[in-house]
C-alpha cells in the first residue's frame, strides 16, 4: 500500500493520494486550496494514475483544487449529496454573502462528472476498497473512508475533519452541529481498533488508541459525559 500526503496551500489542508502501490492506479483524497502542483509532483514521484477524486466535504479548503486536478486527468469526483451545492457555492458553506472576496484565484465550481456517495457506500477505485461512512458535525455531508488492514499497513481511516489528533472539527459554521459531531464520534470512530490510523484534514497522523486515551472529545464521548468548549480547528 502507498499513501503520500501533503499539507496544501494556505489552510495546510491534507491531501492523499492511495494507491495499491507505486506505479499503479490511485485515488486523490481532498485536493484543497493551491493543491494540483502537489498532486503533479506525487503522481510523477510514485509514477501514478489518477482514476478518481474524492472529498471528506465541501468546504473551499478541501475542495478548491477539485476543477483543475480532474480536468487535468479527465477523472470524476465524489461528494456526498448534502455538500455538494459548496463546490459551485463555497461562500454559503462559510456563512458569507455571495460576491465577498474569496481568494480570487480560486476557480470554483464542479468538474464534468460528479459522483454522489452515501453511509455505508463500498468506492471500488485503484484496487482499493473505501467505505464510506456520512459523519456529520462539521458539515452536513461529512464523510470517512476507511480501508481495511492490509498485510503491510494496520487499518486506516481518512477522518476529513470529523477527527484531529488531540481535537475535532469546528461546528460553528453552517451545517455544522455538535451533537452531530459527538453522535459522529460515537458512531463512526469509537467501534474502530486502536491500531486504525487516523489520516486527518488537518495536522499530524494519530491513531484511534491514542485518540481514545487522550483526546478530550473521544473520551467525553466514551464516557457519555458532556463535550468540552467548542473546538476551532478546520475551514
Amino acid at each position: 500500500m502507498l499513501i503520500a500526503g501533503f499539507p496544501a496551500g494556505a489552510w495546510g489542508t491534507n491531501c492523499y493520494l492511495v494507491a495499491p502501490a507505486a506505479g499503479e492506479e490511485c485515488v486523490i483524497i481532498d485536493p484543497g486550496h493551491r493543491a494540483a502542483e502537489g498532486v503533479g509532483e506525487a503522481l510523477a514521484r510514485h509514477r501514478l494514475k489518477p482514476v478518481a477524486v474524492v472529498l471528506t466535504h465541501g468546504h473551499i479548503d478541501h475542495v478548491a483544487s477539485v476543477v483543475p486536478v480532474c480536468g487535468a486527468h479527465g477523472v470524476p469526483a465524489w461528494i456526498h449529496p448534502e455538500d455538494r451545492y459548496m463546490m459551485s457555492d463555497p461562500e454559503k458553506g462559510l456563512g458569507r454573502a455571495i460576491g465577498m472576496p474569496l481568494m480570487g484565484e480560486l476557480t470554483v465550481g464542479e468538474p464534468d462528472d460528479v459522483h454522489e456517495m452515501t453511509d455505508g457506500t463500498t468506492l471500488e477505485l485503484a484496487g482499493l476498497e473505501l467505505t464510506v461512512a456520512h459523519a456529520p458535525g462539521h458539515t452536513k455531508g461529512s464523510v470517512t473512508f476507511g480501508l481495511p488492514e492490509a498485510a503491510d499497513i494496520p487499518p486506516v481511516l481518512f477522518s476529513g475533519d470529523l477527527l484531529f489528533a488531540g481535537s475535532v472539527g469546528r461546528t460553528d459554521l453552517p451545517g455544522g452541529d455538535m451533537a452531530e459531531m459527538l453522535d459522529s464520534l460515537a458512531r463512526v470512530c469509537l467501534p474502530l481498533d486502536d491500531s486504525t490510523v487516523v489520516l486527518s484534514g488537518h495536522g499530524p497522523q494519530t491513531t484511534i488508541g491514542q485518540e481514545r486515551a487522550t483526546n478530550p472529545y473521544l473520551r467525553q464521548v466514551a464516557s457519555g459525559q458532556g463535550a468540552p468548549g467548542a473546538p476551532r480547528r478546520g475551514m
